[in-house]
């Protein structure tokens, strides 16, 4: 055991990363107490003991019209970020995901003679798998959370860890049904949930489609999963006068407890179709971006699906509408299908979870890390 703390340093710039990377602090807690944080992230890591430099909430730009037009601030916090790093000397940097602000981070990073894990890998199977290369020269271990990754990287001549998906850790035990009802104000086996996005982007241009689309299903209740560090406002900004959105319901930071209860939802490609597909709700994919962000997207994106289920099954089990196809009748026409046949997408979802393999992802990323930092791996 070290006689001085372990010194980490890690970067999430999303709310999902938050979360794992709030899991895997109290993982390396227990396996190595003697350790200290500093972290780019948010309000979960802070809990679990990390000193926040930067939080998430202001980093999050989606597209690459957004990226553009906030490049100076993205280049601001790269520069800023080099600085601190090199003011902490961290024992070990982890990049969580977030691969455009990371990957140069990790680059600059190797220069330094700085050791870099790199947990959750970027999706550039999806899109860019030229970067393998550079992951290859820049990160000193990769750990995997999708099955498929490991050949992936396989075929590159690169051994990465795959230890199982953090959110089968993070699917606790949740309050009774017949409570959540009560707490939320919701009718039993009537709740259909709205999963518009995590960032102001994509909920300005999601939730309303989502509830154009909620009109038509008067004999439910609809309930949108309000993301952390997104106000209330900024939901209400899209509901109309009419009667019909007094049966909608903001529960903030609540998204788990809400899966639990709902009969089917209306999701935006992300995360959450994952988290969705494991609390067995059947759901619809949607996702529209800006016009040319959506057609940059077409022209590097080679995958055929935009869902984490559809991927990890190689098959689509979940509709997905895009762009031109993601309109209020669809959705209609789609969520009535679900909720009159559930049973396709709830026999897909058990193949799901044991493809996903066993829980304790966690756990298992905190021992490679600390093999790593403490020089166990070559």
């Amino acid at each position: 055991m070290p006689e001085n703390p372990l010194k980490f340093y890690i970067i999430a710039g999303e709310a999902s990363g938050d979360l794992h990377a709030s899991n895997l602090i109290k993982a390396i807690k227990r396996q190595e107490g003697n350790s200290e944080f500093r972290v780019w992230g948010g309000d979960l890591m802070e809990a679990a003991g990390a000193t926040v430099v930067k939080h998430y909430r202001d980093l999050a730009f989606m597209g690459f019209v957004e990226v553009v037009q906030n490049l100076n601030t993205i280049l601001g916090n790269i520069k800023f970020c080099k600085k601190d790093i090199l003011q902490y000397q961290p024992d070990i940097l982890i990049l969580v995901d977030y691969p455009g602000f990371n990957l140069r981070i990790a680059k600059w990073a190797k220069k330094q003679g700085i050791k870099v894990c790199y947990y959750i890998s970027p999706q550039i199977w999806a899109w860019n798998s030229k970067r393998v290369h550079k992951i290859k020269r820049d990160i000193d271990r990769m750990l995997v959370i999708l099955p498929f990754e490991k050949a992936f990287y396989a075929k590159y001549g690169m051994t990465v860890d795959f230890v199982g998906h953090p959110l089968l850790d993070v699917i606790p035990e949740h309050p009774p049904k017949a409570k959540l009802y009560e707490t939320f104000g919701l009718r039993p086996d009537r709740v259909i949930a709205l999963l518009p996005g995590s960032r102001r982007q994509e909920i300005k241009t999601m939730l309303p489609i989502m509830l154009e689309a909620a009109k038509q299903f008067p004999e439910y209740d609809f309930a949108i999963a309000g993301a952390p560090s997104i106000p209330e406002e900024v939901y209400l900004r899209h509901f109309s006068a009419n009667d019909s959105d007094q049966r909608i319901k903001i529960i903030p930071n609540r998204t788990y407890d809400l899966l639990q209860i709902a009969s089917a939802a209306l999701v935006t490609s992300g995360t959450a179709t994952l988290e969705t597909g494991l609390f067995g709700v059947p759901q619809v994919v949607c996702y529209k971006g800006s016009p040319i962000s959506y057609r940059i997207a077409r022209w590097v994106v080679n995958v055929n699906y935009i869902s984490l289920v559809n991927l990890i099954l190689d098959r689509p089990l979940l509709t997905e509408l895009i762009q031109g196809d993601c309109t209020p009748d669809r959705l209609c026409e789609e969520l009535q299908n679900i909720l009159q046949y559930p049973q396709k997408q709830l026999k897909g979802y058990a193949e799901l979870r044991e493809r996903l393999g066993s829980s304790g992802a966690s756990d298992k990323a905190a021992e490679v890390i600390l093999r790593v930092c403490l020089n166990f791996y070559d």
